[in-house]
């Protein structure tokens, strides 16, 4: 709960670390590019890709790479609150002192300071697509920000520009981050690339059959769930769902989300080493409900398969964005059984699948580049 003291010492707070960064905002302005991101202590390979692409244009180009996690948010222990408080000193230098500032999350230092009329903002969302709220859209349920401190965090203000991965999904990002639509640009994530990239694939692929011989002699069934923060229901739907996989058919990979304590029972394999992007150039089969590799997926190819036990709590609690029933491509069920006898049947309708890939992920062949040309468009103004 965020009690009236909270929100005020937050308050106080901020007004301090503006009063802080009026002073260094007095230091020019450099040739840079920062990269911030909540989502990782290490740089993504979109970041990664990105920071390439600058350099291979102009090697005078700084970028700086700034990633640290926070995951419990303004309820995280008093070290690593201390501790990213300290981190923020330096996003604050170095936001100060660009000319571009990329983000892949939401991030305090880019929302809650007023910045240099010359600085520009990206927002570049971590996620291709997808089908939950978020953002403003999912204020005030279960698993969203509270409205009174989404209002004292400025959450999601000061963007620029936001990319997002098609024309289609633009209501949805405007809503989520209260923003005008104008803001927000048709640019697919770097990743575009490495899921059109046959060597890339191959590579991954030749990772994974290393250190899993096995998983190359039958189908493998990739299982992706969404996140809950109450994991009860879904340690039994995951334990039902791993029974009824036929092993003398299929090989069985479960991807859980970093932050889950669910346990993958064997002969299900986890493949640790590896995530659930990577494991998409091995899967011949893909399980979801609500997360966004449906998209991936989708632009890979591969057969999508709907495991949505919870949807009526999940809609109730969250909520969705779409039209659930309406708009994904494959077999829906809430039977674990059927949804593994709908892959055993081996038909699926591959042309509903790809006008859903089209309509979410624009189907560009240089993601990186256009992201890179536009970066440098934008240090040029």
């Amino acid at each position: 709960m965020i009690t009236k003291i909270k929100l005020s010492i937050i308050e106080a707070g901020t007004v301090g670390l503006n009063f802080a960064y009026t002073f260094l905002k007095l230091l020019p302005t450099r040739k840079k590019v920062t990269m911030l991101s909540r989502q990782s202590n290490i740089p993504s390979d979109e970041f990664r890709m990105i920071k390439k692409g600058i350099n291979l244009r102009d090697e005078s180009v700084k970028v700086v790479f700034l990633c640290h996690t926070l995951d419990g948010g303004v309820n995280s222990s008093l070290g690593d609150k201390i501790k990213y408080g300290l981190h923020m000193f330096v996003q604050m230098f170095h936001i100060a002192t660009s000319k571009v500032v990329i983000l892949d999350s939401y991030c305090m230092a880019v929302s809650i300071l007023n910045h240099k009329k010359s600085l520009k903002v990206i927002q570049m969302w971590h996620s291709m697509g997808t089908m939950k709220k978020f953002g403003y859209t999912a204020l005030d349920t279960k698993e969203g920000s509270k409205s009174e401190l989404a209002c004292v965090m400025k959450m999601h203000r000061n963007y620029d520009y936001i990319f997002a991965s098609a024309e289609s999904y633009k209501d949805h990002l405007a809503k989520g981050f209260d923003c005008e639509k104008e803001k927000i640009l048709t640019m697919p994530l770097p990743r575009l690339d490495l899921l059109n990239s046959e060597k890339y694939g191959k590579k991954v692929r030749n990772r994974i059959y290393q250190e899993y011989p096995k998983l190359q002699e039958k189908p493998l069934i990739l299982y992706c769930p969404t996140f809950r923060k109450e994991e009860e229901d879904f340690m039994q739907a995951l334990k039902r769902l791993t029974c009824a996989v036929d092993y003398d058919k299929f090989n069985f990979v479960v991807k859980l989300h970093p932050l889950s304590k669910a346990e993958v029972e064997e002969p299900a394999v986890s493949a640790d080493g590896f995530t659930s992007f990577e494991m998409l150039f091995a899967a011949d089969y893909v399980i979801s409900d609500y997360s966004c590799i449906v998209y991936e997926a989708a632009v890979r190819g591969i057969p999508l398969y709907f495991y949505d036990f919870d949807m009526d709590l999940y809609s109730d609690g969250r909520g969705l964005a779409l039209d659930y029933e309406k708009e994904v491509p494959g077999p829906i069920s809430k039977d674990a059984k059927e949804i593994i006898a709908a892959i055993e049947t081996k038909e699926y309708d591959l042309e509903a699948l790809k006008r859903y890939a089209d309509k979410y992920v624009t189907p560009v062949k240089h993601a990186t580049k256009d992201i890179v040309d536009f970066v440098f468009t934008l240090m040029n103004e």
